[in-house]
């Protein structure tokens, strides 16, 4: 397996966290459950016509896409065939990150997989195109760098969802959305509005989301975990409440993550 990162200058360094490539052959279980972070990714599928995404409690649910497409910010897992040989290449944007890339609204494909094609047009099959003729990782990369400049030159964010998300990924369990509000000088009702437009889920929601990756980086480090004590560090109310919000976020309990997870974090093999 061959992974290629690269992270981009501005000003494309406050809007993406990594353009990457990845090139191998298929895993030993036939799918992977992705775990939400509230961020999207935009895929490019190298090697074939065909972008399986499954959804659904048990990932019963199959939907195909074709050549590249655009995994909008979840909040609930979905999984991905792993059972065929890859060759991939994507954009992980920050949280936030691809609003002025994408030009909708990223609630609209909060929970969704879109079509690049759908939101790029004609520049979608280009882009592959360009990808498919390119020799090296650092070309792919390249051509995917380009491409999001040709979309928006001086990519801009809202100065409230930046400081928001600023606040947010500090410490998401302590922060009262009215309190962040008020700092802004902007209504609850306008902040929600103006959050949910860019990053594509409500504040709350985010922060939960946030705090749920919080307890994913804190159990994954390979020391023993004391379930009460990461429910109380991660600033939920009891074990009963941290073991609900896991599952919703993930589809799985936390004790299964644990011993299923790999070295990215966020990726859990689904064996059956």
């Amino acid at each position: 397996m061959e992974h290629y990162l690269y992270q981009p200058p501005a000003p494309l360094d406050r809007f993406v966290e990594v353009i990457w490539t990845s090139v191998g052959e298929g895993r030993p279980h036939p799918k992977e459950r992705l775990l939400p972070d509230g961020s999207v990714e935009l895929v490019v599928n190298l090697r074939d016509e065909r972008v399986p995404i499954f959804s659904g409690e048990n990932a019963e649910y199959c939907r195909i896409f074709r050549g590249s497409v655009i995994c909008g910010p979840h909040s609930r897992s979905f999984a991905i065939d792993t059972a065929g040989d890859f060759n991939v290449a994507g954009v992980h944007f920050k949280a936030g990150g691809a609003y002025p890339f994408l030009k909708l609204p990223s609630g609209e494909i909060h929970n969704a997989h879109v079509g690049l094609a759908d939101v790029w047009g004609a520049q979608a099959d280009e882009v592959r195109e360009r990808l498919l003729n390119a020799k090296t990782p650092q070309a792919k990369v390249r051509v995917l760098e380009l491409a999001l400049l040709a979309r928006a030159q001086a990519p801009k964010r809202h100065p409230a969802v930046s400081f928001a998300l600023t606040e947010f990924h500090g410490s998401p369990e302590t922060q009262k959305i009215s309190v962040v509000a008020d700092r802004l000088g902007l209504s609850p009702r306008r902040f929600i509005e103006v959050f949910r437009k860019e990053v594509g889920l409500t504040p709350k929601l985010f922060c939960r989301v946030r705090r749920f990756q919080k307890v994913i980086r804190e159990i994954s480090v390979g020391r023993a975990v004391d379930w009460a004590e990461i429910a109380l560090t991660c600033g939920y109310f009891d074990q009963a409440h941290f073991i609900h919000d896991f599952r919703a976020f993930s589809g799985i309990n936390p004790s299964t993550y644990l011993a299923d997870h790999t070295s990215h974090r966020n990726h859990v093999p689904i064996r059956a």
